[in-house]
């Protein structure tokens, strides 16, 4: 069983001024926030009503585009270090193969489609990498009240030691599902439950199963309903089993129940132990908006989706991507208004990682008799009409979003504005980690000098000119979170500065475009 730090309580810190940000909940997306915010400058303060890491496994699957964010952060080699890698994924039908497929099959890129990596490590090396940036972390500090004001909010924390009042000009709500800021506040989810149950168990076992991730449905082990199976580090397994509504969630806990359907799918001579089990239902729904005056919700507080496509956690990463370059520029000077394309940009990628989860949970667990014959129709053809395999939603596994970005830019045969920035190697090095978190220009054979943004020169016969689709003399322009702001046949100046200008919400752009 892994032992995680404890970092013991923090004392009251009741200091009468006000905090540029406060972070409530020290989970993986806090963390992540408020690193990246100390990174940009910008003084945090997290509160956690907890003084540990996460119990259990949870969000393991992480994605090429979070580790490309981790990566900036500093953290991204550990994670491959340690992490599984794997970019293929079985289907299976019963005790047969249905089909095999491959998220990566391209070379040179310097992270995996995914890792698996429990998150308890990356929340751990998150406080470390905090610690480091002078983030002001405080331990069993729980928010009881929050009242939300035109220029901030105040806190109410209550501690072992007495509670205190905390001054915020914008708080940032990252405590998760349950979370107490949304609460208080009288916010409410849109969206649905779907009636089915799973059960969650990682077990330490030596076995001689690839990483890969296999699905089955209908498994032999485990008729009517569906399984999953794939590795983490420390030998130990994530087993996912469908459990139907009418499962009791105690009972399931058991741990001699546990083992019981562990072992009909293992096998009985399997030897393994149980690292920890959950039980869990299927949510699909999200906040109304996720932007309240300066209250600002990321994670799980915001949006939650059905754990099939691995689209919680790191959505959850992305969304503190997203946030956390814009708020320091408002901290910085430019118009509160930027903040507020937080909500336009993260509620659209909400959406579709809440659409993508939906339809794998209704293929996944159909309810209707109309919607179980489309499954069983779809499973029966795809095992020999490649057509078919397109439709078998096992979870559509987790990308990055394409922001719906408006400006000037040229046309282009290859990214489009908004698209996430495409990793790429260099003669020293890849290209994402020379473009890190500020406005940077990508410039094919062109010539280009600008004060204040980074310049990468890449050679127009690259692999990077191919993946961006660029011909020699054009330029690519990349917001601070890696997502592509312009692109543009020839360097010039003026273009590309009135475009930051725009990006930014600066007055005088916003001015001449209305």
């Amino acid at each position: 069983m892994h032992a995680s730090p404890t970092y013991g309580a923090s004392p009251p810190a009741a200091d009468g001024r006000r905090h540029p940000a406060v972070v409530v909940g020290g989970g993986l997306v806090g963390l992540t926030l408020a690193l990246d915010l100390a990174h940009r400058g910008v003084p945090v303060v997290v509160l956690d009503d907890d003084d540990t890491v996460s119990t259990g496994s949870r969000a393991i699957c992480v994605a090429k585009r979070t580790l490309e964010i981790f990566a900036r952060l500093g953290l991204g080699r550990r994670m491959l270090a340690k992490g599984i890698t794997w970019n293929v994924g079985r289907v299976f039908v019963r005790d047969r193969e249905l089909f095999s497929f491959d998220l990566l099959p391209e070379d040179g890129h310097q992270y995996p489609a995914f890792i698996n990596l429990q998150q308890y490590y990356v929340e751990e090396w998150l406080v470390e990498a905090c610690q480091a940036a002078g983030v002001d972390l405080r331990w069993r500090h729980r928010v009881v009240a929050v009242a939300s004001r035109a220029d901030g909010a105040t806190v109410t924390i209550e501690t072992d030691a007495g509670s205190y009042t905390l001054y915020a000009d914008w708080l940032l709500a990252a405590d998760g599902a349950r979370s107490f800021v949304r609460e208080t506040l009288g916010l409410s989810f849109v969206g649905r439950v779907f009636r089915d149950r799973f059960l969650i168990a990682d077990v330490r076992m030596r076995a001689p199963f690839p990483t890969e991730r296999w699905f089955w449905f209908d498994p032999p082990f485990h008729p009517n309903q569906s399984a999953l199976l794939h590795k983490q580090p420390d030998d130990i397994w994530r087993i996912d089993l469908q459990l139907g509504w009418d499962a009791d969630p105690e009972t399931e806990r058991d741990p001699a129940r546990v083992t019981e359907r562990v072992q009909a799918m293992l096998g009985p001579d399997a030897r393994f132990t149980l690292e920890w089990v959950s039980i869990y239902t299927f949510r699909c729904r999200r906040l109304e908006r996720f932007v309240r005056d300066r209250i600002v919700f990321v994670g799980d507080s915001a949006h939650q989706v059905s754990p099939f496509g691995a689209r919680g956690g790191n959505g959850g990463v992305q969304d503190a991507d997203n946030l956390a370059w814009k708020l320091a520029a408002v901290l910085g000077g430019a118009p509160a208004s930027l903040v507020g394309t937080y909500d336009n940009e993260r509620i659209a990628a909400a959406d579709e990682n809440i659409l993508h989860s939906t339809r794998a949970t209704d293929f996944i667990t159909p309810k209707t008799p109309a919607a179980r014959a489309y499954r069983d129709a779809v499973l029966s053809l795809a095992g020999t009409h490649p057509f078919a395999r397109a439709m078998v939603n096992s979870g559509r596994l987790s990308r990055p979003c394409r922001l719906m970005l408006r400006g000037d830019s040229d046309m282009w045969d290859g990214v489009r504005p908004g698209d996430p920035a495409i990793d790429a190697p260099l003669v020293d090095g890849w290209l994402l980690d020379r473009v890190g978190g500020g406005f940077t220009l990508l410039a094919f054979g062109a010539a280009a000098l600008m004060d204040g943004v980074t310049i990468v020169d890449v050679p127009a016969d690259s692999i990077a000119a191919r993946r961006y689709g660029a011909s020699p003399g054009g330029v690519v322009l990349i917001r601070p979170d890696q997502h592509v702001l312009a692109t543009f046949n020839r360097f010039d100046a003026l273009r590309i500065q009135a475009a930051i200008d725009a990006c930014l919400h600066r007055p005088a752009m916003l001015e001449q475009a209305a």
